[in-house]
Order: structure tokens, then C-alpha cells, then sequence
């Protein structure tokens, strides 16, 4: 099972360790993949929509884009690691998400994103964690991963190491708990995912866009095909 953490931030704080004790009670080292922001990927989305109405291909930044993708596409999980930057998700994060909203089911789903799961890991030393985790789980869920897991944790310090045995107790139960789930799953489309494919379906009959009523009619998805099994 291949992992692959994308981390929100370059500094390896709390959020980041929680995120590497999780990946390796999922999968040996070999299969552990990362992805630093913005060391990795630091470019802002300029607001040119090439990739909603021509193709990913035109944006700016595809070249530095694309191998990132084809991390996130050979992964059978995904872990995101966003430390709370006032109250939501790290800039960074938030900049490297915006590149994939070709990738929504508004747009050009990619069906690998039907069989996945993923995992959305936030800390701070006090609160904010839910509205971060939200940042990154909306992504997650119109990408159409079906299986999303969310875990915020005030760790009450700045420095991991600074983190009380208490708290680094609980953090292995959950961690425990969350990879456990993870290796049980059975796969399956929850309802919510299967309503919001339908509607885009039948939305892309008549299509916002040339390139993306091309797409949904080329996979068949408007014919009643799905992405999944």
C-alpha cells in the first residue's frame, strides 16, 4: 500500500510527525512518498482558467504541477498535514489545492480518486483544527474520495518535543484506530459521493464547457457509466 504524505508546511512540527507515526502503522518506509509545501510546490494560482476551460495543460504551472500529480495518482492514501495558521489551513496548502480545482467533480473528476482513501491531520497549540481540516477535506471529497478521515489535535505546545506524554499517548490511540480503519476497508461509494456524481452527470449532458462535457462524454459518465465498480 503506497502512502503519500503532503505536507503543509516545509517545518516538521507536530502535524508532520502525526502524519509519519500514522504512515507507518499503514505501510512499511519504502512505500512512504512526501511532498513539502512550498519547498515541492510554491506557485499561486494566477486566476487564468485555462484548466477549467481548455486543459491542465495550459495552466502556467503545469510542469512543476505534474509530477506531484502523478505522486497523488499512483497513492492508495493520502495524508495531508496542515498545522492551523489562523484558524484554517497553511497558505501554502490552500495555494496548492486552488491548482486542482480542474480535478472537481464539477469538472474533470480522475476516476483513481474513486478507489482511494485520505487523511486530514491538523494541529495547534490551542484551536482552529476543524476549520483547517475543512480546508483540505472539501477538496478531498469533490476530488471523489470516497473514504475521508479527519483528526485534530490540540497539542498544547509549539514544538513536538515540547508535546506532553499524555497527549503523545492519545495521538498513538488514534493513530492506532485511524490506520486500523484504513486497512479494513472494504472500498464502497457512500451516498453523499453517488448523489453529487449524478447531478454532475446530468449537468454535463449539456456541459459548462467544451472540455469538460468532452471528458465526462468520453468516459461515458453521462450515459451512465461510473467510475467506480
Amino acid at each position: 500500500m503506497k502512502v503519500l504524505i503532503i505536507s503543509g508546511t516545509d517545518h516538521k512540527g507536530s502535524t508532520y510527525n502525526i502524519g509519519r507515526l500514522l504512515a507507518g502503522k499503514i505501510t512499511s518506509e519504502e512505500n512512504i512518498s512526501e511532498i513539502f509545501l512550498p519547498r515541492d510546490f510554491g506557485e499561486f494560482c494566477c486566476g487564468c482558467t485555462n484548466c477549467f476551460g481548455k486543459s491542465e495543460r495550459e495552466c502556467p504551472h503545469f510542469g512543476k504541477l505534474s509530477p506531484l500529480t502523478e505522486m497523488i495518482d499512483s497513492s492508495d492514501i493520502l495524508i495531508f498535514t496542515t498545522p492551523v495558521y489562523v484558524y484554517h489551513a497553511t497558505g501554502q496548502m490552500k495555494a496548492f489545492l486552488d491548482h486542482y480545482g480542474w480535478r472537481w467533480m464539477v469538472h474533470r473528476p480522475e476516476e483513481k480518486m474513486f478507489s482511494k482513501q485520505a487523511v486530514v491531520i491538523s494541529t495547534a497549540a490551542g484551536a482552529g483544527m476543524k476549520s483547517a481540516i475543512k480546508d483540505v477535506a472539501d477538496s478531498c471529497f469533490f476530488w471523489g474520495i470516497p473514504r475521508v478521515y479527519k483528526y485534530g489535535k490540540a497539542v498544547m505546545e509549539a514544538r513536538w518535543d515540547h508535546v506532553k506524554p499524555k497527549i503523545k499517548k492519545s495521538i498513538e490511540v488514534k493513530t492506532d484506530s485511524i490506520a486500523k480503519k484504513i486497512l479494513g476497508y472494504k472500498g464502497g461509494i457512500p451516498l453523499k459521493t453517488r448523489g453529487m456524481f449524478f447531478i454532475m452527470s446530468m449537468m454535463q449532458r449539456n456541459g459548462f464547457n467544451e472540455a469538460d462535457a468532452g471528458y465526462w462524454k468520453e468516459k461515458g459518465w453521462t450515459s451512465g457509466k461510473r467510475p467506480w465498480k
